[in-house]
């Protein structure tokens, strides 16, 4: 009688072989599967803003701060300076450049002297869009191509920078009386930076351009009249509502602006790629907590500076507005004399064109909302 295999045990050795073999396979490419973490050492990078220490945007500067020392598990780390801690706020660009500085938060509009197109990537001219679609622009719609070619190829910068934070719209600011009209702006000195300044003074306002810092005291020595810096929070952190009592809601002058997060284009090309992907993807996740951290302590300071500090909160006159976008057409076509000017401000018209013809057919009529549950909106 002929036996088989199965019947004298060898074909169960022979499996047993073959799953053990597989086994070993398996646990080989499981070992293989596993991610390729980087053991390259910890690099520190110090990074100063243009803020000063009590302004909410040294606490959002440092919401970005957070985020990457967190996502990069100790092998990158973001060294936060205060304004001024070694260059002046608005010097913080030439320090990057030159490597003085690791990294800045900061606005383009403090560097806007070096070409004035810095001021449309992020207090340009109005053409209908808000600070978040402007920040769609910027990440969507060509925008950061064409600040790269100002970067690299106009000023010849050793940067490489990410924008974050789609800003609300800046007051138009504080004054000492009330405005009622395009005409009560005439000859007031007037603190405001960027294409701004050209703005206002088109309007016949003499302008002086200072950090957060050096408003208060300029306006108690006289040294201007008048003044904008960004919000209820950082305006009435730094003592607006003692030097004026009148707050004007709403402009043309500063419709949008967002943080510009610059770093030595040599020290963050010499990081490792998941570094350099978690500086870029860290200013993402920090412009939403931005916003929202925004949303949440400007709307309580606005209404602490009315009910606490007496201030007069007023909605700018229409008056102003027509006025502010009549300048702003002189300015336009001055600007676009400048190929490279006419061609972001192109870029940003195609834009708004079509996304904010869009957003406002589709959009809700939140005032009525707002007005059926509360009541008539003040100012």
């Amino acid at each position: 009688m002929t036996t088989t295999p199965t019947e004298t045990g060898k074909a169960p050795q022979s499996r047993r072989r073959f799953l053990k073999a597989g086994g070993v396979a398996a646990a080989g490419a499981a070992t293989f599967a596993m991610p390729n973490v980087s053991r390259a050492q910890t690099a520190t990078l110090k990074l100063q803003t243009s803020w000063t220490a009590s302004d909410i945007f040294q606490e959002m500067a440092a919401d970005y701060c957070d985020r990457v020392n967190a996502m990069a598990g100790g092998r990158l780390k973001l060294d936060l300076l205060v304004g001024g801690a070694v260059v002046h706020p608005f010097s913080v660009q030439d320090a990057v450049h030159s490597g003085v500085l690791d990294a800045a938060h900061t606005v383009t509009v403090y560097w806007y002297g070096k070409h004035k197109a810095a001021s449309l990537f992020g207090t340009g001219p109005v053409f209908g869009f808000n600070a978040e679609q402007g920040l769609g622009w910027i990440y969507r719609g060509g925008g950061k191509e064409l600040f790269n070619e100002l970067l690299n190829d106009i000023l010849k910068l050793n940067i490489v920078s990410f924008f974050a934070m789609p800003m609300p719209t800046q007051p138009l600011g504080w004054f000492k009386k009330p405005v009622k009209g395009a005409g009560d702006m005439k000859g007031l000195k007037y603190r405001t930076v960027g294409l701004a300044a050209d703005l206002m003074q088109a309007m016949g306002m003499a302008v002086a351009q200072l950090p957060g810092g050096e408003i208060v005291p300029a306006m108690e020595r006289g040294v201007i009249d008048a003044f904008e810096f960004n919000n209820p929070t950082s305006d009435r952190r730094f003592g607006a509502q003692n030097v004026a009592k009148n707050y004007m809601l709403g402009s043309y002058h500063q419709a949008t602006e967002y943080f510009e997060i610059m770093f030595n284009k040599t020290k963050f090309n010499a990081l490792p790629k998941e570094h350099q992907a978690i500086l870029q993807y860290g200013a993402e996740a920090a412009s939403s907590a931005n916003y929202w951290k925004a949303m949440d302590i400007y709307s309580k300071d606005l209404q602490e500076l009315k009910e606490k500090d007496k201030v007069n909160v007023l909605r700018t006159p229409k008056d102003v507005f027509e006025a502010q976008i009549k300048a702003w057409d002189g300015l336009i076509e001055v600007l676009g004399k400048d190929p490279y000017m006419k061609k972001v401000m192109d870029s940003q018209k195609a834009w708004v064109k079509r996304v904010v013809y869009y957003e406002t057919l589709n959009a809700a009529d939140y005032v009525t909302a707002y007005e059926h549950h509360f009541g008539k909106m003040e100012g």
